[in-house]
């Protein structure tokens, strides 16, 4: 079993969980949150088996279904986790005892060739999603392969507190125990800079952060390298005002706010109340004096109205497919159709209709999503710059340059900035910088 702990509590915890999460009521992160707290049975090492089969059932759900045939892991959620944990630890983990019944089952699923599935199926998506990726893309495959794969973990270091070489000092005499916490003795957590950012760090191990003296008084936070390049094309100056028309729990604006050095002023938007909430504790932590959090009825809100031709960076993070975080997220594949699609796609051009409107003479708007499809990317923004000639696509790759930033295939891509997970090794991101007439 090579130490992993596989047994009936484990089993029918995982069957528990996937019961609820193939139902795609919500966000996987926060079903499975519920899940552990609920189920005490579970130890540390038990909790994270549980976890792995579910994300992996969840990446590879499309292949789960076909090697289930007839039965539906929705209803057979007890066979869809033996099947789970064997595809990942291999059928020996569970032994005689595990298997009873379902041994057949389990060795039939494990036997068929998923090269006889449909392209779809082996690509572990949609047949809508893998549609509109292969048109798209003439390395498709490759694509999807990576969206597919797991992803690593990223931060962007708070550099009004503290430089990344100091940080990546810090995580070369740290050590992990077990439970995640730093402390020596442990083996040696591997970090590393990141490619591209100048402010980012990859961890390889997921360790518990949260615990962290340098997460929690702010020098370091979680932010994909992709995420952290978007807020580098506003290119704020000290002195600047700034909106982030769809700020969420801010991280984009955090990370704007570091590269101003806390001057100037930083507008963070959204109609989500609760969602925005989740910027305060951030915000507490990092130290900046110049974010200033509203929660906002509406575009046409009264105190966005008001900033109207006044504002020298604004970003819009526009709601999007989350196309891009599937590795992070697998769950969202699922839960999103066609038809949010093309709801989305109509919030997205008002959105950025709007946010056109608080730009200043001279100023920029940087129009970003984490999708890889075209229809919510360069579609919008051509529709938008052919009704608005007072506006200019900037080449993104220009921007980034300008701050010793170079990424690959970017001509490829131009003016656009395109970030995909096969080709950058960063979640996928789509943004382009649009500059108004002076």
């Amino acid at each position: 079993m090579g130490g992993v702990p596989i047994n009936p509590v484990v089993v029918d915890s995982l069957a528990r969980l996937l019961a609820r999460l193939l139902r795609f009521e919500g966000p996987a992160d926060a079903t499975m949150s519920r899940h552990f707290k609920a189920d005490r049975r579970l130890g540390p090492r038990e909790r994270s088996v549980v976890a792995e089969a579910a994300f992996g059932a969840l990446r590879r759900l499309a292949t789960l279904r076909w090697v289930m045939q007839t039965a539906d892991p929705v209803r057979a959620p007890h066979l869809a986790a033996l099947i789970e944990l064997a595809r990942q630890h291999g059928i020996d983990s569970l032994g005689p005892r595990l298997l009873r019944g379902d041994e057949r089952a389990v060795r039939g699923a494990l036997s068929l060739d998923l090269a006889l599935a449909p392209a779809a199926v082996r690509a572990e998506v949609p047949t809508w999603l893998f549609q509109k990726i292969t048109v798209q893309y003439h390395d498709a495959q490759q694509l999807l392969e990576a969206l597919a794969r797991a992803a690593p973990l990223d931060l962007r270091v708070n550099t009004i507190k503290i430089d990344r070489d100091s940080v990546l000092a810090e995580f070369k005499s740290a050590f992990k125990s077990s439970a995640g916490s730093t402390r020596s003795g442990g083996a040696p957590l591997h970090a590393e800079a990141t490619r591209y950012s100048p402010d980012g760090i990859r961890l390889r191990d997921k360790p518990a952060l949260t615990r962290w003296p340098m997460y929690k008084d702010g020098r370091i936070e979680v932010q994909d390298e992709g995420s952290q390049l978007v807020a580098r094309l506003a290119a704020p100056r000290r002195g600047q005002m700034v909106v982030d028309f769809c700020a969420g729990a801010g991280g984009k604006t955090l990370a704007i706010g570091s590269l101003m050095k806390s001057t100037g002023r930083i507008y963070a938007f959204d109609v989500n109340a609760k969602r925005l909430a989740g910027l305060g504790p951030r915000l507490a932590r990092s130290g900046l004096s110049n974010v200033h959090p509203v929660a906002i009825r509406s575009a046409a809100d009264s105190r966005v109205k008001r900033l109207a031709a006044k504002i020298d960076r604004v970003v819009v993070d526009a709601p999007c497919s989350g196309s891009g975080t599937l590795r992070r997220n697998p769950d969202l594949k699922w839960r999103f159709d066609e038809g949010e699609l093309e709801r989305l796609t109509g919030v997205q051009s008002d959105l950025l209709r709007a946010s056109a409107r608080l730009v200043k003479p001279g100023g920029r708007l940087v129009y970003a999503t984490c999708s890889v499809l075209s229809v919510e990317n360069q579609d919008i923004v051509s529709t938008f710059l052919a009704e608005h000639p007072d506006f200019t696509a900037l080449p993104a790759a220009e921007v980034l340059g300008g701050q010793g930033i170079r990424i690959e295939d970017a001509e490829r891509f131009a003016p656009w900035f395109v970030m995909l997970p096969h080709l950058h090794d960063t979640d996928g991101f789509f943004a382009a910088v649009l500059e108004r007439d002076a």
